[in-house]
This record gives structure tokens, C-alpha cells and sequence, in this order.
């Protein structure tokens, strides 16, 4: 009896399902999901976006490409795996696709028909093709690719290794001014050129040569010649901001400068009748923060005029109006990320809120859109609740399409983000922020706090969902984090308030938006500690990692 007894234990033991927490959890991350690049077809019809997953078995982010319609129905997959496909791009006659993908190990150009799905490799490349255009008739694909040069040769010749021998690696012969990037590491020999390819495949036909870096191409109106952004000065290691626009015969490879002022001209873009370009840039002054201006010329390069004159944020991701009248784009207003329009008499109009979502790790200020030929907006849709969606804005009212995170948070507990605003101790500049609370959160309780920190440090943390925040809150955390002086998305005097200047009184901004943390009634107290017994620890790299941590409890 008691052995029957004891096994009717075990096997209600054995058949239990563990207790899974409310709560994010660090594995959580690998069932996070959002999507990127939102291509809308020409007719408005349908959008072809980027859904990124990831794999636990091989900590691995993947990505596939989805399609929708407009309104939101038809969701499905164009493609499927454990790979990498990504930056969508539709023909003008909205017939196909070409994309990148390493569905085969490297990252080659392929070529999907809308009509019957059939799919074509377009490249076999050494290197992976960069992003990619379709010519105004869809015969042709432009677009990029780094070519390695020789290795150089150093002033002192090292003796043959014997053979069979084991050798330290040699040492590198480095004499570029930029040689190392942050997050890369030494960069690789070489240059990136110009290539067009026709949709049928074959071999790519190299337009640009020589020991220098040639930006994405676009076609101009006649699909006679390519635009492009390039330093060709011969100055340009010492002045590596001097970029200017340019324009290339594909028949003769032919280059004419259309741009000469100096300070950076680059992100052309052709209007629907192809008379004119927009394009980015900024008068260089030399001055640690410069916001990104819209210009437009003529298609020869004459009657350059800047646009975007009165509005003091930076302008991103422009596209032209089917009209040629007013130029879509993307800029970023008090830490959110807005989609508007601006005529050529340089009004601007808000179309959309609360773009962004790109960055699942911290709160960064990222988002994407495109425009179709009749004016609808496909975006991807921020909020502190979940990491991009995609969205669409056919008339007046936004419409979300996707909630590709709802099988996570269906029932797991996010914390809650609320925005404050308050002033800096040193000189009372107004100083935005955002205070984190646990899920569950009880105001009689006490908490530990950390402050967050965003890098750059011309950049900008906005409301926008961020995992490491989330986690952070789950294993009941408060926390702050801010965009103190520097920061960009409020004009260009506030970001250069650190220029010449840094690290210094961003600091008070900071230990400002800790007191006012304390002010709040949620019960924390501050302890200060030494940096081995910190909770957390400044990371502004640079700057402030070591002298102030804070214990709050």
C-alpha cells in the first residue's frame, strides 16, 4: 500500500508543469520578435517587411521576410528558415522583389516574382552586396560592394616562415588615419564600388575603380547615369565629413561633381520628374553637434537651396511626394520619433507619432518608413509596451497591422514607463526623462533604483520598448534613464552645450534626474557605495564610468 502510495507521489510530481513566472524572464529575450524595414508596393497595396526572431540553440538572430495587405489582411511569409533575410526592396512596375539573404551561407542578391513566388539567385560574390536600387525601367539592380586591395607591405621584410613551422601572427603595417571602428574592430583593406547587374543575373559590371569609397547608388529619372555620396577629395582622411554628390554615366563611367560646399552632401534623392534632387547635409562648422539639413538642386547641380531652414531638428530617410511638391521624412522631437512632410517652401506637417521600436536593447531612437505612389505611409510603430510593429497610415488614422509579440505578453507583466521632465541643478535647463516601475509595483515598498545611461554622445533614449530596461524592472528594479545636455532631438544648441565641454555638466543633468527620482513617492532611499559594492554604474563611454555610483533601497 505504501509503495503504491508512493509511486501516485511520484508520478503527480512527474506530470506537474513547471511554474512559469509573469514576469520577463532573461530566456525571454529569444521569444522577442519585431520587424524592420517596411517596403509599401508602388500601388499602395501591399507591404513587405522584415520579421527578426532569434535562436536559443544558437543564440543567433535570424530574420525572414513577410507580406501584408494595407488593411492588414493576408499575413504570411515570403520567406521561411533558420537565416538571414533582410532590406526588401520593390521594381518599379511592383512585379518584384530583390532582397539580400545567406540562405545559402553567404549574403547574395536574390530576385522574387510577386505573381508565382519563383525566386532567383542573382549573385555569387565574394563580398556581400551593399543596398540596392532598381533602374526606372526594372532591367537593371545597382548598388555597392567592398573589393579587398592588396595587402601593404611594410618598410622592414620579414624573413620566410620555415616550413611546417608555428608562428605568432605577423605584425600589421598600418598607415590609414581610420583603421578601427568601435563594435568591429581593425577594419578590412579595401574599398567599396559602384556595380549595376541586369534582373536576368550574370556578372555584376563594376563602374567605379581605384583606392577610394563610393556610396549607395540611385538612379537618376533617364536611367542614363547613377547618383552617389563620396569624399574623392584629396584631403579627405583629414576631412572625412567633406562628402559631396556626384553623378556617373553608366555608358562611360563618366563622373561629374554636382556638389562643391564644404561640409557633408550626401542621401540624394530624384524627384518624380526627375528635374530636381533632394539631398542632406550641413554647412561644416566644426562644431561637435550639426543638425542634418534637407537642401534640394537642380539635376545638374545647379541652384542649390536649402529647405529645412526653420525646423532645428535633424532630417532623416526622405522620399518624395508622388506630386514632386513636398518631400516625406523622418526626424526625431523630443525623444520621439515623428514622420512628417515639408513643401518646398520648407513647411513642415506631422503625419506620425511614435515611430521606432528598431533598437530591442535600450530605449534608442530608431524607426523606418516608405511611401507609396499614392501618399500611404507603411512604418514601424514604437511604444514602451512592445519592440516595432509594423503600421500603416492610409488617410488621417494610424492602423497597426502586426502585434507580433502578443504570444509573450498575453501573459507576461511589463513594467511601466512614465516621462518627467525636470530642471538641470547647474544651470536650469529643462531635462527630459523616463522612470521605470517594476510590474506589480507598490508604492509602500522599497526599491533599489539604477540609472541608465545612453552613449553617442549625440543621440537621444525616447519612449520606445526596451528589453534590457524590461528585465531590469522584472527583477524589481526602478529605473531612470534620461537624455541630459547633448543629447540630440532638441535642437542644435542643446546638443553643443557639451561641445568643448564634456563630460562635465551632464553630469549634473544626471544626478538632477536622480534627486528628482528621490522627490517622487516610491519609496527609495540613496546610499552611496564604492564602484565594487555599485548596483549600477554610469556607462557613458568615456565620461562618467567612474565617478558616481548609487545603491537606492
Amino acid at each position: 500500500m505504501k509503495l503504491k502510495a508512493f509511486l501516485l507521489l511520484l508520478f503527480c510530481c512527474t506530470i506537474m508543469p513547471a511554474q512559469v513566472s509573469d514576469k520577463l524572464e532573461l530566456t525571454d529575450v529569444f521569444n522577442l520578435e519585431y520587424i524592420s524595414n517596411p517596403k509599401i508596393s508602388p500601388d499602395g497595396k501591399k507591404i513587405v517587411y522584415v520579421r527578426h526572431f532569434s535562436d536559443i540553440m544558437t543564440d543567433k538572430n535570424l530574420s525572414n521576410l513577410w507580406m501584408v495587405n494595407v488593411d492588414g489582411t493576408n499575413n504570411r511569409p515570403l520567406t521561411s528558415g533558420n537565416q538571414n533575410d533582410v532590406q526588401p526592396v520593390w521594381s518599379h512596375n511592383g512585379k518584384m522583389i530583390v532582397y539580400k539573404s545567406n540562405k545559402d551561407g553567404k549574403m547574395q542578391l536574390y530576385l522574387h516574382w510577386i505573381d508565382t513566388g519563383e525566386e532567383s539567385k542573382l549573385t555569387n560574390s565574394v563580398t556581400t552586396p551593399g543596398s540596392v536600387g532598381f533602374s526606372p525601367d526594372d532591367n537593371y539592380l545597382a548598388f555597392t560592394m567592398f573589393i579587398p586591395s592588396n595587402k601593404k607591405q611594410t618598410a622592414i621584410k620579414l624573413p620566410e616562415k620555415p616550413k611546417g613551422a608555428k608562428w605568432n601572427a605577423p605584425p600589421k603595417y598600418i598607415d590609414d588615419l581610420k583603421y578601427r571602428a568601435d563594435g568591429t574592430g581593425y577594419l578590412k583593406e579595401g574599398y567599396s564600388h559602384i556595380f549595376t547587374l541586369p534582373v536576368t543575373g550574370g556578372t555584376p559590371r563594376q563602374l567605379t575603380s581605384g583606392d577610394l569609397d563610393y556610396g549607395t547608388p540611385v538612379w537618376d529619372g533617364s536611367g542614363s547615369h547613377l547618383l552617389f555620396s563620396a569624399n574623392l577629395h584629396k584631403d579627405r582622411e583629414y576631412e572625412p565629413n567633406n562628402s559631396e554628390i556626384y553623378r556617373i554615366s553608366v555608358a562611360s563611367g563618366i563622373i561629374d561633381t554636382l556638389t562643391t560646399r564644404k561640409g557633408p552632401d550626401r542621401n540624394p534623392a530624384v524627384s518624380p520628374d526627375g528635374k530636381t534632387i533632394a539631398y542632406l547635409g550641413n554647412d561644416e562648422r566644426y562644431m561637435g553637434y550639426q543638425v542634418s539639413r534637407l537642401y534640394t538642386m537642380n539635376s545638374d547641380g545647379s541652384s542649390p537651396r536649402l529647405i529645412s531652414g526653420d525646423l532645428d531638428r535633424d532630417v532623416r530617410n526622405i522620399f518624395w511626394a508622388g506630386n514632386g511638391r513636398s518631400l516625406y521624412f523622418q526626424y526625431d522631437e523630443k525623444g520621439d520619433t515623428k514622420i512628417g512632410t515639408i513643401d518646398l517652401n520648407g513647411k513642415v506637417k506631422t503625419l506620425v507619432e511614435g515611430a521606432g521600436g528598431l533598437t530591442l536593447g535600450r530605449p534608442y531612437n530608431a524607426a523606418d518608413f516608405s511611401v507609396s505612389e499614392n501618399g500611404t505611409v507603411a512604418y514601424t510603430l514604437g511604444g514602451t509596451q512592445h519592440p516595432a510593429d509594423l503600421a500603416v497610415l492610409n488617410g488621417k488614422k494610424p492602423l497597426r497591422l502586426t502585434h507580433v509579440n502578443k504570444d509573450v505578453f498575453d501573459y507576461k507583466k511589463l513594467a511601466q514607463v512614465e516621462e518627467i521632465w525636470y530642471k538641470s541643478s547647474y544651470d536650469g535647463k529643462d531635462i527630459q526623462g523616463w522612470i521605470v516601475t517594476p510590474p506589480d509595483f507598490d508604492p509602500s515598498k522599497k526599491y533599489p533604483m539604477i540609472l541608465e545611461i545612453h552613449g553617442g554622445p549625440f543621440t537621444s533614449y525616447g519612449p520606445v520598448f526596451s528589453a534590457e530596461i524590461q528585465m531590469y524592472a522584472a527583477q524589481g528594479y526602478v529605473v531612470l534613464y534620461t537624455n541630459p545636455r547633448g543629447s540630440t532631438s532638441y535642437g542644435e544648441a542643446f546638443g553643443n552645450l557639451i561641445h568643448h565641454d564634456y563630460p562635465n555638466h551632464d553630469y549634473d543633468d544626471l544626478m538632477s534626474g536622480v534627486d528628482e527620482v528621490i522627490k517622487k513617492d516610491i519609496s527609495i532611499r540613496t546610499t552611496c557605495l564604492s564602484p565594487a559594492e555599485a548596483v549600477a554604474a554610469c556607462s557613458r563611454p568615456g565620461s562618467l564610468a567612474i565617478p558616481t555610483v548609487l545603491k537606492l533601497r
